[in-house]
C-alpha cells in the first residue's frame, strides 16, 4: 500500500504540538473521504485509518457478498463471482473488506489531496496560534529578537511563532540587537492576509501593572489593586494604588525597602520615573498626589466643567508642570480633570505684574495660552525663565519667545 510520501505533512502535525490527534485524525480523514467521494461518488462504505506516527493511512472498502445478477447497490454490494476472486473462502451474506490502493485515484487527484491537507494543516496551526495568544493578550512574554528592522523588531518565542513588536509599541530608549531576549506584554492578535499577527507592546499601561505584579507579591495575591496607570513611555509613569488590607501600606509595598521592589522595574523600563500614589475618592486629594512631586497650595474646582485651578509656590510650579509638560499631563490623565497651574505669591513682597491677557492685542491668544499651560500667567512669570526654559517648556518657536519676551520688557520699561 503506498503511503503517497505523506510523512512531511504529518510531520507539519507533529510540529504543530497544540493539535490534538482526534482534530489531527478527522482532517486526514476528511481530506481523503473528499477524495472518495469524487471518485465513487459516497463515502459511506470506506475506512480511512490514519497512522499518524508512520506517516501512512490505508483505506478500507466495505461491501456485502450478494448472490450473483442480485446487485442492487455497486457501491455497497459485490457479486458472489467477484468476491471468490478476491478471496475463495467467502460466501454469500459476509462482508468484504478490501483495501483501495491510493494510487488508482490517479496522480493528479493524489496531488489535490496533498495540497489539500497541506492547507488544512496550516489553518489549524494558524488557529492554535490566535487562540494561544488570544489567551495570553495583557500578559507578559519573553520573546528573543530574530530581526530588527526600522519600524519593528521580528521576535521568536520559544516554539518559533513570530512576534511583533512595533515601532510605536517600543520605549523611546530601547535599543535591541539580535540574538537579544527581551520582555514585553501581548497587546493584541490581528488577522492580516488570513495569517495571524501578533503585536507586543512595551509602551502599555499594561507592560507596568504585569511588572509590578511580579515585583509586589500584595499585587499578585490581590491584596493591593492598581486602580490606573498612567504613562509616558521612558519620561514618567503614575500609577494610583489601593489596599483592602489597613495593615498594608499600598506605596511602600510597592516601592519596598530602600526601593528594592520598584528600582528593577525602573530599569526594565530605561530609568522611567515611577510616582506610586495612594488612590482616593477625595477627588481634590487625588489632584494633590497626582502632581507629586510638587507641593500645591490650594486649589478650585469646577466638577461640571472638571477643571480644577491649582495654586502653587513659584518655586514649585515647574515640579508640578515637569520636564516638557509631562508630570501635569499625566495628572490630567489620572484624574481625568483639566489643571490649570498659578504661582501663588501671596505672603511675598509683592511685585508689579501684568495678566498676560492685558497683552492680547499684540500677543496672539493660542500664545499665551501656551505660556499659561506651564504656569505662565503673567509677564513677569515669562520673564523669570530664560528663553531657554520657555523654548524647552512650550511648542514655541525661539523667534515667538523672544518677540513676546520683547513686548514685555518693553511694557515693564515705560512704567
Amino acid at each position: 500500500m503506498a503511503s503517497i510520501n505523506l510523512i512531511e505533512a504529518f510531520q507539519d502535525f507533529k510540529e504543530a504540538e497544540n493539535i490534538d490527534r482526534p482534530t489531527m485524525m478527522k482532517v486526514v480523514e476528511d481530506v481523503f473521504k473528499t477524495l472518495l467521494r469524487k471518485k465513487y461518488g459516497s463515502d459511506e462504505n470506506f475506512d480511512v485509518i490514519v497512522n499518524a506516527e508512520k506517516g501512512d493511512l490505508e483505506i478500507f472498502r466495505r461491501r456485502m457478498i450478494v448472490e450473483d445478477g442480485a446487485v442492487a447497490d455497486p457501491l455497497a454490494e459485490i457479486a458472489y463471482s467477484d468476491a471468490v476472486k478476491i478471496e475463495p473462502d467467502f460466501e454469500v451474506g459476509e462482508e468484504l473488506y478490501e483495501e483501495v490502493n491510493i494510487l488508482d485515484f490517479g496522480r493528479r487527484a493524489i496531488l489535490a489531496a496533498k495540497q489539500t491537507l497541506a492547507s488544512r494543516i496550516s489553518d489549524l496551526k494558524k488557529n492554535v496560534l490566535v487562540k494561544k495568544y488570544g489567551d495570553r493578550v495583557g500578559e507578559i512574554i519573553s520573546a528573543e529578537v530574530y530581526q530588527v528592522w526600522k519600524k519593528e523588531i521580528l521576535l521568536l518565542d520559544e516554539e518559533g511563532n513570530e512576534l511583533i513588536l512595533p515601532k510605536s509599541e517600543q520605549i523611546p530608549q530601547d535599543y535591541f540587537k539580535k540574538g537579544e531576549n527581551i520582555r514585553a506584554v501581548v497587546k493584541k492578535v490581528e488577522l492580516k492576509n488570513n495569517s495571524p499577527v501578533i503585536i507586543l507592546s512595551r509602551t502599555s499601561p499594561s507592560f507596568l501593572a504585569k511588572l509590578l505584579e511580579i515585583e509586589v507579591p500584595e499585587i499578585f495575591d490581590g491584596l493591593i489593586v492598581i486602580k490606573k496607570i498612567v504613562r509616558e513611555p521612558g519620561e514618567r509613569a503614575k500609577v494610583a494604588v489601593e489596599s483592602y488590607d489597613d495593615r498594608i501600606d499600598p506605596v511602600g509595598a510597592c516601592v519596598g525597602m530602600k526601593g528594592s521592589r520598584i528600582h528593577g522595574i525602573v530599569r526594565e523600563l530605561k530609568n522611567e520615573n515611577i510616582d506610586v500614589i495612594n488612590w482616593t475618592n477625595n477627588l481634590q486629594l487625588l489632584i494633590q498626589r497626582s502632581l507629586t512631586p510638587a507641593r500645591i497650595t490650594s486649589m478650585d474646582l469646577n466638577g461640571d466643567n472638571k477643571q480644577a485651578n491649582v495654586y502653587l509656590k513659584p518655586d514649585q510650579v515647574s515640579l508640578a508642570i515637569g520636564k516638557k509638560g509631562v508630570n501635569i499631563k499625566l495628572a490630567q490623565e489620572l484624574t481625568g480633570y483639566s489643571i490649570d497651574v498659578y504661582r501663588d505669591t501671596e505672603g511675598e513682597p509683592q511685585e508689579f505684574d501684568i495678566d498676560l491677557e492685558e497683552f492680547s492685542d499684540e500677543i496672539e491668544t493660542w500664545i499665551i495660552d501656551e505660556f499659561k499651560r506651564i504656569g505662565c500667567d503673567t509677564a513677569r512669570s515669562v520673564l523669570d525663565l530664560t528663553p531657554e526654559e520657555l523654548e524647552r517648556r512650550t511648542d514655541l518657536e525661539k523667534e515667538t519667545i523672544d518677540s513676546v519676551r520683547k513686548i514685555l520688557k518693553e511694557e515693564f520699561e515705560k512704567e
